[in-house]
């Protein structure tokens, strides 16, 4: 059978991965923390994007709120997660000026993953993902965030696994994501053997 386009095989990335995509990103030390929802993430978001709006100007091609945040009645990181749609996210001189001159901090720079950059807000708390059209990574994040939002059995086994893996004391939130990856690639798997454009089993065989 033939794979669903977004399909991604289950992959954990290595410490050193991760390493060396960081830019200049502090150690903060502080443990990840899952808190219960709060009705006024949306309007967070909002602010956000009219900051990133005000910044770039017409260099906004789509933004997004995505992620935790995004999905009303989840458990969450208080932090707001924002998908930035760009001409070209690997040209940074075109907006990260830009977005730093607002303080944002560029942190992450991941040439093999769709060009993807990440920039940080420390108040309010939030991750920028920056990519280019036509990325797949964006359909992924707005798709699981759908199907989070309607589907309440799966929304409250993703919470029980954030929760459990904020309960493990990670201090670095990319080993707190991997410790949850497991079940974010099971609900990926669902949503994609569930998705009416492309009716088959997600997963490649043979």
């Amino acid at each position: 059978m033939p794979t669903h386009p977004l399909w991604r095989p289950f992959e954990i990335p290595s410490d050193e991965e991760i390493a060396a995509a960081r830019v200049n990103a502090p150690q903060r030390g502080i443990p990840v923390e899952v808190v219960e929802p709060d009705p006024a993430w949306p309007q967070v978001y909002g602010e956000l994007a009219a900051r990133v709006r005000a910044a770039l100007g017409d260099r906004v091609i789509q933004i997004e709120h995505v992620g935790s945040t995004a999905v009303p009645g989840l458990a969450a990181k208080p932090v707001i997660d924002i998908d930035l749609t760009v001409a070209d996210s690997a040209d940074e001189a075109a907006y990260v000026p830009a977005l730093e001159a607002d303080g944002w901090v560029l942190r992450i720079r991941e040439p093999d993953w769709e060009e993807h950059r990440l920039l940080r807000l420390e108040e309010p708390e939030c991750n920028l993902h920056v990519w280019s059209p036509g990325s797949a990574e964006p359909r992924r994040h707005r798709m699981f965030r759908d199907w989070l939002r309607g589907h309440e059995d799966d929304r409250a086994r993703y919470a029980a696994a954030k929760r459990a893996a904020a309960a493990e004391g990670f201090t670095d939130g990319m080993h707190y994501n991997n410790h949850k990856s497991p079940v974010v690639y099971d609900l990926y798997e669902r949503i994609f053997a569930a998705d009416p454009d492309h009716p088959h089993d997600p997963r490649p065989r043979g």
